[in-house]
């Protein structure tokens, strides 16, 4: 626990009510982070909280809509009056976007850039006013993906928003570096989540497997390494990289 320093940290998970959000509130929990868990259904945060104190840690459940700004500034303002300000932002909240370039509705589509690209600006932005007010340093952490870093079809929108994730990484990372905050972004390949499910058990999951290099999908805890990393001192000279978590995916062909 003492080698990443995260103990007594105050660390907020969008989307972690479930997959890959539920498991990182869960590992910064486990290294002595006290984690807000924010997401839409309060009854899985209640759980998620309830799982993490009874291993030790500590859980603050924030119910709340990422795509609502004013509510996710309501939600900074009680973590911070019963833990202290955000240190460690993982901007995780997503939607997947189901239908190709030519036919995908507007109303999926406008959906999923409220939830990928516009809130993850509003999530990051509102909390790093914070620390900048409190003089605080502090680590932003976006989820991107390998389908907003090569061009992949049938999902349109999904990588359109995370190929905008990416770029504002860097952007924030140059913008907020003097104010001692740093910004980076994970990229994961195909995890088995909610998000995933349906797609990975399908036949053509299955054949995309077979095309990735180490042949699998992806298990939860293969970004537990670079989670921590980011979210800690030990990575005090990196801001603005986009870290591909993928089985090599991004070295193969189409």
């Amino acid at each position: 626990m003492s080698y990443f320093g995260l103990e007594g940290k105050v660390a907020l998970v969008t989307g972690a009510s479930s997959g890959l959000g539920a498991h990182f509130a869960e590992t910064l929990a486990g290294q002595g982070c006290v984690v807000a868990i924010a997401a839409r259904r309060a009854d899985r945060l209640a759980a998620l909280a309830a799982a993490i104190a009874k291993k030790g840690g500590t859980a603050i459940p924030i119910a709340l809509d990422v795509t609502d700004r004013a509510a996710v500034a309501e939600g900074l303002a009680r973590i911070e009056e019963e833990a202290g300000p955000v240190e460690i932002l993982v901007n995780n909240a997503g939607m997947a976007g189901r239908h190709p370039f030519l036919t995908a509705p507007e109303e999926e589509t406008a959906a999923v850039v409220a939830v990928n690209q516009t809130a993850v600006w509003d999530v990051a932005q509102l909390v790093a006013q914070r620390l900048v007010h409190h003089a605080k340093a502090g680590s932003i952490i976006n989820i991107a993906s390998i389908t907003g870093l090569r061009a992949v079809g049938g999902a349109a929108s999904y990588a359109m928003t995370k190929a905008a994730v990416a770029h504002l990484t860097r952007l924030q990372a140059l913008e907020l570096s003097r104010h001692g905050i740093r910004v980076n972004a994970i990229a994961p390949g195909y995890f088995l989540t909610e998000l995933t499910e349906d797609f990975l058990q399908s036949d053509a999951g299955t054949a995309l497997a077979k095309r990735i290099p180490m042949r699998r999908i992806g298990k939860a805890e293969e970004l537990d390494g670079v989670l921590l990393l980011l979210a800690s001192g030990r990575s005090s000279f990196m801001t603005g990289a986009v870290i591909p978590v993928d089985g090599g995916h991004l070295l193969s062909s189409l």
